[in-house]
């Protein structure tokens, strides 16, 4: 079994850094407070899990059922991450919101990745891609799925203590600018990289 560990885990980081819904729950309510912050965070990530099952029994069975399936998934997954680099460049100059709404701050997380169909999407998108077409659907899937919710549970654990120095770094208008900038041309070279392979 040959994953394509390297496009995956830079594909998944570069999703990962580039700010969304997710981010600006977490950080607006871990600037606040690190309890806040750490209830947010729980519900993200337990909406990653969820995704991530459904993730891996949907490719699973999709892709054991019809192998030209993969190759499908593959285009619509790059055509996806050319979609977000786009998105990403469009917006660059645009200020982030943060959630100042009131209730459970973890229910709020978990809405927040459920109801978002970019992480739906990136499961969809990444997973196929560094998949081996001649081996096993089902654990391929399944160990991808689960290092994307470990990277991105470690990435909160990291993250949400130090949400006041980030908050203040990616608040400055230039920083964030050049920062998403890089991110969305990162996210339309890997697209085009995985349409040309």
């Amino acid at each position: 079994m040959h994953i394509a560990w390297t496009s995956f885990l830079v594909a998944l980081l570069i999703i990962m850094i580039v700010p969304g819904p997710d981010f600006v729950l977490i950080m607006g309510n871990a600037v606040r407070s690190l309890k806040r912050g750490t209830e947010a965070a729980l519900g993200v990530v337990t909406g990653l899990l969820v995704h991530a099952t459904l993730a891996t029994i949907g490719l699973s069975a999709l892709v054991a059922a019809v192998p030209t399936a993969l190759l499908v998934v593959k285009v619509i997954g790059a055509l996806y991450l050319a979609y977000l680099g786009f998105m990403t460049l469009r917006t660059a100059n645009k200020p982030v919101n943060e959630q100042r709404a009131g209730g459970s701050v973890f229910l709020r997380g978990l809405l927040c990745d459920l109801l978002n169909p970019k992480v739906m999407l990136t499961f969809l998108s990444l997973i196929p891609q560094a998949m081996d077409p001649n081996g096993e659907p089902l654990p391929q899937a399944a160990l991808l799925s689960a290092v994307t919710v470990g990277v991105f549970a470690l990435f909160w654990v990291i993250v949400v203590p130090l949400a006041r120095q980030l908050g203040s770094l990616l608040s400055r208008p230039k920083i964030r600018t050049t920062f998403e900038r890089v991110c969305g041309t990162a996210l339309i070279g890997m697209a085009a990289s995985v349409l040309a392979a």
